[in-house]
């Protein structure tokens, strides 16, 4: 629910351990308590103390999985797992860059696209309006690996017109939507941005004073454009030198005046020759630069045509560097007095833009692609529309021409974000440290279970983020929604990491003798190690398997699902026949495997820890998810087999056989794994 939904519970004193807060901009909830704790394990974080105007949420949509309500307490999740962020939507930006829709604002400059003559073509546009809402998400992906998460309302523009995510041939529900049939119309998916390290400034100060500026016993360079001076006196600067800044007339001829960045003194041009020196190992940070500089310095795009004109020596460079990145040009002679050549990239407007972005050169008058044609022929066809069985925050935004660029295709209304971002929250850290906590969750339930249009319903939890993470040990939301639901006699299911709910074993045990009651686990390796690098704010898979164990003791079948599979980590026979093993000693009923998916966002976070603790595994990770968020179906299939034949070795394919075990009172919920998939 959003903010505005949201009222602050009375202030009714500060429990022990506990100190008030201010919460910190830009996060606007009025009247909110705002604590944090004492406590080590709460060390840096930050609860918001809400009362919510409802708790129970509909599942909206055909669905798959064996609910249609659920129940969160608790936005945000302390057990900080590093795969557990989810990704921003880029959206093409009028400068040329990108920008995730969750950071957009009425007023902001984007692309959109209008029907001029023939084509339809990019034009820039006005956000005049940006809101969000929740409803069923589904994932549409393409065949150049570009994914898009949207609601089943969401409108994509095909080779055959608008068409919605989902629709049907005839009936109430009769509307034009999408099939694997259909292309969407664009260039694709949108490339990362380079990373400003010392790498990338030295590459584009060789490019921009190698291509453009006078280097000998002075240093002297003139740009009418003040972003790339902007630059380069800022990369300079940094580098210990600072040249002085000039005006200079504009000159017969010239249409722009032009500014001056000098300096003679020879210290400065000494460090100034030494930053451009070519270096004898050049890395992909130093290319990128290089040829942002190298395109700022002496690069055109007019009329759908990139060209970069330079010396022989730097258009060798700048050559070898476009190879490296698997870009494809030509070099033109045009017979000039001054001997220059020039590279002309080609591939059309995907690969320009994937240039823009992959370089990010300074000059935005040259990124332009107003006017371009929306009739290039990419590899869009969709290959997959895949109901994720989850309600999720959308955002919509309206815009002067009724449409956007969303991760290079046009696009209408309602894409997917992450819960934390639909609260004005950071998606990445604050999701770890900054977590909503609805207090009055307990007395929501029964009342909403008192509700006379309720009709009982199966309710699940935990399939938006673990109810019994940490900090229900110091909030107690559980056992007043268990005991209503016990009450209601209501069917319910839980899905966790946590071992708190053992605490809740006989309120769970009473409920099952009335109503059915289902319960999953989630344990993806058993390595301590691993453990603790990967789930630092989880208790241990030794803990969750014991949990595991208790529980199958009581009578409660628990279903595991053995996720996420990591690779290069978790994917060998030793660690998956090992944590089956285990999952099966537990008495667990089933195990379901799921490799590691990494959606835009969760791919940058997971990259940067994995670069820092296993840095011999990211050639093999960027090979494995180069096609986009998930791993390759042949990679998925061989995981699920080879935990199948383990699960047969330990007497866990027995669930699929036919074998009940014990049961609570009560029939259980339809198998877990299902809903422990939508994690």
């Amino acid at each position: 629910m959003r903010w505005d939904n949201l009222s602050a519970p009375p202030d009714e004193g500060t429990p022990d351990g506990a100190a008030p807060a201010t919460p910190p901009l830009p996060l606007a909830l009025p009247g909110a308590i705002v604590r944090t704790f004492d406590t080590p394990g709460f060390a840096g974080m930050t609860f918001y103390e809400v009362r919510a105007k409802s708790v129970i949420n509909r599942v909206p949509g055909q669905s798959r999985v064996p609910f249609e309500w659920t129940i969160n307490p608790y936005r945000g999740c302390s057990h900080a797992c590093v795969y557990c962020v989810a990704g921003d939507t880029p959206i093409l930006t009028a400068d040329g860059r990108t920008k995730p829709i969750s950071e957009l604002t009425p007023g902001d400059r984007i692309y959109g696209t209008e029907r001029q003559g023939t084509y339809r073509r990019y034009v820039v546009t006005t956000v005049r309006d940006v809101w969000s809402t929740v409803k069923r998400a589904y994932r549409v992906t393409l065949e150049d690996g570009t994914t898009l998460v949207a609601s089943g309302d969401h409108r994509f523009l095909t080779e055959r017109g608008w068409k919605y995510v989902t629709g049907a041939m005839g009936g109430a529900g009769k509307r034009p939507y999408l099939t694997t049939r259909n292309r969407l119309i664009g260039t694709g998916r949108f490339a990362a941005g380079p990373k400003e390290s010392t790498d990338y400034r030295r590459g584009y100060l060789c490019g921009m004073v190698r291509g453009d500026a006078h280097l000998g016993s002075r240093f002297r360079l003139a740009l009418a454009d003040e972003e790339a001076l902007d630059r380069t006196a800022r990369f300079l600067a940094e580098a210990g030198v600072e040249p002085r800044r000039s005006s200079l007339a504009a000159i017969r001829g010239a249409r722009r005046a032009a500014t001056v960045l000098r300096t003679s003194r020879q210290r400065d041009v000494a460090a100034i020759t030494e930053l451009v020196r070519w270096p004898d190992g050049p890395t992909d940070d130093w290319r990128l630069g290089f040829l942002a500089g190298l395109f700022d310095a002496g690069g055109s795009c007019s009329r759908g045509v990139f060209r970069i004109s330079a010396g022989d020596e730097e258009l060798e460079h700048a050559a070898r560097a476009l190879d490296s990145f698997d870009f494809r040009w030509v070099l033109d002679d045009p017979g000039r007095s001054n001997r220059l050549r020039q590279l002309r990239l080609t591939g059309g407007l995907p690969e320009r833009l994937r240039f823009f972005h992959l370089t990010d050169p300074a000059i935005t008058r040259k990124r332009s692609i107003e006017g371009a044609a929306l009739k290039c022929r990419g590899r869009l066809g969709v290959v997959e529309i895949e109901d994720l069985g989850l309600e999720l925050p959308l955002w919509d935004i309206s815009t002067g021409t009724g449409d956007f660029i969303a991760n290079g295709v046009v696009s209408h209304n309602c894409f997917a974000r992450n819960t934390h971002t639909y609260l004005d929250l950071d998606a990445g850290a604050d999701f770890d440290r900054k977590v909503i906590v609805k207090v009055n969750a307990g007395e929501l339930v029964r009342r909403e279970l008192a509700a006379p249009r309720w009709r009982g319903a199966h309710l699940a939890m935990g399939t938006n983020v673990d109810c019994y993470q940490r900090a229900e040990g110091r909030y107690r939301l559980m056992p007043p929604i268990i005991e209503a639901l016990r009450d209601f006699a209501n069917p319910f299911s839980i899905l966790t990491k946590g071992t708190l709910i053992l605490r809740d074993l006989p309120l769970l045990r009473q409920a099952a003798e009335v109503t059915r009651v289902g319960l999953s686990y989630s344990v993806g390796f058993v390595d301590e190690a691993l453990w603790r690098a990967v789930e630092p704010g989880t208790p241990s898979p030794r803990r969750r398997l014991d949990a595991v164990r208790q529980f199958t003791d009581a009578g409660f079948p628990v279903g595991v699902l053995m996720a996420p599979v990591l690779p290069g980590l978790s994917d060998d026979d030793e660690s998956i026949d090992a944590t089956v093993a285990a999952i099966a000693a537990a008495g667990a009923t089933s195990v379901t495997p799921l490799p590691l998916h990494l959606r835009p966002g969760a791919r940058e976070w997971y990259a940067h820890w994995l670069a820092r603790e296993f840095p011999h595994l990211v050639p093999g990770y960027r090979q494995l998810y180069h096609a986009g968020a998930y791993a390759p179906q042949a990679y998925q299939r061989e995981v699920t087999a080879r935990v199948r034949m383990a699960a047969r070795r330990h007497g866990l394919h027995r669930g699929e056989d036919g074998d009940n075990r014990r049961l609570p009172a009560a029939p259980p919920s339809p198998p877990g794994a299902e809903q422990l998939s939508l994690l």
